[in-house]
Order: structure tokens, then sequence, then C-alpha cells
């Protein structure tokens, strides 16, 4: 039975990706030699690819030298989605002091 794609994590990711794969294209590397050059696992490229996975800033910088292209090129104009809102707690009631006997 297929698996379904897991969607991009969110619409930066994805962008960045899009980058990614579009610079790699245009220098006529494969998955592979993108990941032999940055020392990250081809599955992890992919993933990147495809905005599966949040790159760490030190596999942004990585991938940026192989691909010979200004991190920031890669980075320029993407947004941070919105933080997910924080659930909302009760409020403890302290607990009650034993009454002597």
């Amino acid at each position: 039975m297929p698996t379904s794609a897991k969607p991009a994590v969110s619409a930066a990711l994805a962008e960045f990706g899009g980058r990614v794969r579009q610079r790699r294209i245009e220098l006529d590397l494969s998955q592979e030699g993108l990941a032999e050059g940055t020392a990250l696992h081809w599955s992890y490229i992919g993933r990147v690819e495809r905005g599966q996975v949040n790159a760490t800033l030190h596999n942004i910088l990585r991938i940026a030298d192989v691909l010979e292209i200004d991190p920031g090129t890669l980075l320029k104009g993407l947004q941070a989605p919105a933080p997910e809102p924080r659930p909302t707690t009760a409020k403890r009631r302290p607990k009650a002091k034993p009454t002597p006997s």
C-alpha cells in the first residue's frame, strides 16, 4: 500500500527547498552529489527540498557552499510561520494545609 507524501512543514520551508532544488539542478548535481559535498545523507537533502525538515544553520551553510551560492540568497524574503498558540493551563490552587488534630 503506497504511503501519502508528507506535506511541507511550512510555506517558507517549501520555498527554501525549492530554491535548493533549482540551484542543484542548475549545477547539474544529483541529490547524492549534493549530499556527498555537504556530508549530509541524500535522503535528508530530499526532505530539505520537499520542505519536510527545518534545516539547521550549519546545514544551510554547508548546502549553500556546495551550491556555490550565498546563503542569504536561499533565505531572502522568507517569512517564519506564525507561532502556534500556547495551550492555556488552569491555575493551580495551593494545597490545603493539614489541620492539626
